[in-house]
């Protein structure tokens, strides 16, 4: 079950919590982190449905590396109503450089756990995945 690169396993909670994103909308977003004592991959953090983006950006910390899923509702120019999961990699550029190392290298494996994912974002600093940036992505 641990990724041969980087030996992380991925927590049955991820799997469960994100299953409940898609298919409940239970949640408006799940962070992850990865947890060095146990080499798991595991839930940080739950956003209720009425949370918004500026909720999700405001809960990824300053310092510190994670993984996120966000069910990013959206209109098309068309006018039609749309939802997409976004999956976003959070590796701020003041965090530890083992740190980012042990998320680039987790990432892929993590990602295919998590079926159902539409949209992919990478993201050092808040600008990089600002509002604009992801609904350009999703349009």
């Amino acid at each position: 079950m641990a990724n041969s690169a980087s030996g992380m396993a991925v927590s049955d909670e991820c799997k469960l919590k994100f299953q409940e994103l898609k298919s409940k909308r239970s949640f408006r977003f799940i962070t992850f982190k990865i947890n060095e004592q146990t080499q798991q991959v595991v839930v940080d953090r739950l956003g209720q449905p009425g949370d918004t983006y500026d909720d999700f950006t405001g809960s990824m910390p300053e310092s510190e590396c994670r993984y996120a899923v966000f069910d990013f509702d959206f209109t098309t120019d068309e006018n039609c109503q749309k939802s997409k999961i976004l999956f976003i990699s959070w590796s701020p550029d003041t965090s530890r450089v083992r740190s980012k190392m042990l998320y680039a290298s987790s990432k892929d494996r993590f990602k295919r756990e998590l079926e159902g994912i539409q949209l992919e974002l990478q993201a050092t600093d808040p600008s990089e995945m600002s509002m604009d940036i992801v609904r350009a992505r999703a349009l």
